[in-house]
């Protein structure tokens, strides 16, 4: 018997030990990851179909427009978050950043454009600057983001004491655009979750912020910088923020700071809800998409059974926990 023969028949036993070919394990694990994604599409799937039930016009494109309009800004912030914790961080101030851009876009950017965008480049280099004293300081990143809440929300006042102001009209024409072919709102969707996609799933920064999130370790040992690697997620999440206002401030075409509140912990269930971690290391941002769109629905739908506004915060409660029952089920049993 030669080596070669024998070293042959000495693998095939190990790769039946294992109980799976090395296709199977691949395919059982592409399943463990899309469990969640696939399980807040269902979720997705039958809102609407209730929704449809309760007012059949609403499988229009015109339907569909309305329905949906409310979740875009919270697209765009959920994919935020979902980078910052990738590397493992959460961001405890995006609602009141959200709504900053807003009152930003309704007041300085209306009336000096320049002056507007120069204060809405800020933001990057103010996260930029959070994320080195993370790193360096070890300070957590939930201490840091929550601060600086208080420091936008003292900002939005001190802009626009009370709701108001104008967006500016090429804003405005972003938020009034309308098509009989396709919904708006799920082609900015899509653009926030192929955003998403290209910057954690791509590009190579993205592979450093998902090794930054499980291993910070061996992402040094690999010679790359862990400074650097947070500076850059926290760049990218500011400049889907400052987006995610800048598409609120269109809908609305005013500006709030409160307008947003509710997104910091609406955010971080959808990315929750759409396969991510809080340990980081895992960035899956077409389920963090439908996770945020399921949440946003969820308020819709909860308007159209007539449930009294009083119930209605429990009930949407309720409904995130079942979601998230299944995604721990769906997981155990696709393992």
């Amino acid at each position: 018997m030669t080596a070669s023969t024998a070293s042959a028949r000495a693998a095939a036993p190990a790769s039946r030990g294992t109980g799976r070919p090395a296709t199977a394990v691949r395919l059982r694990a592409a399943v463990a990851q899309g469990s969640p994604a696939l399980l807040s599409l269902v979720a997705l799937v039958v809102i609407v179909a209730i929704a449809a039930a309760i007012q059949p016009g609403i499988l229009s494109v015109t339907g569909l427009s309305l329905m949906l309009m409310s979740a875009v800004p919270l697209v765009f912030a959920a994919q935020a978050q979902m980078i910052v914790m990738s590397v493992g961080d959460i961001d405890l101030g995006i609602g009141n950043l959200v709504g900053l851009v807003t009152v930003i876009a309704a007041t300085v950017l209306a009336t000096s454009p320049l002056l507007g965008v120069v204060l809405l480049a800020g933001v990057p280099a103010v996260y930029a600057v959070l994320a080195v004293i993370v790193q360096k300081r070890g300070v957590p990143s939930i201490i840091v983001t929550l601060g600086m809440s208080f420091v936008w929300l003292g900002l939005g006042l001190q802009l626009l004491p009370t709701p108001g102001g104008a967006t500016p009209a090429w804003l405005t024409a972003i938020g009034s655009w309308r098509s009989t072919v396709v919904p708006p709102p799920l082609a900015f969707i899509a653009i926030a979750a192929v955003l998403g996609w290209w910057i954690v799933r791509r590009s190579r920064a993205g592979a450093r912020m998902r090794a930054l999130g499980s291993s910070a370790a061996t992402l040094d040992k690999a010679g790359w910088s862990p400074t650097r690697t947070r500076v850059t997620a926290y760049v990218f999440a500011a400049l889907l923020i400052v987006v995610s206002g800048l598409l609120l401030a269109a809908q609305t075409r005013s500006g709030d700071i409160n307008s947003a509140s509710n997104f910091t912990l609406t955010t971080i269930a959808a990315v929750i809800l759409g396969g991510g971690t809080f340990s980081g290391g895992r960035a899956l941002p077409i389920g963090t998409a439908l996770g945020a769109v399921t949440l946003g629905l969820i308020s819709v739908l909860l308007s159209l059974v007539a449930l009294p506004s009083s119930m209605q915060a429990g009930a949407q409660g309720v409904i995130v926990l079942a979601v998230l029952a299944g995604r721990i089920v769906t997981e155990r049993f696709s393992r």
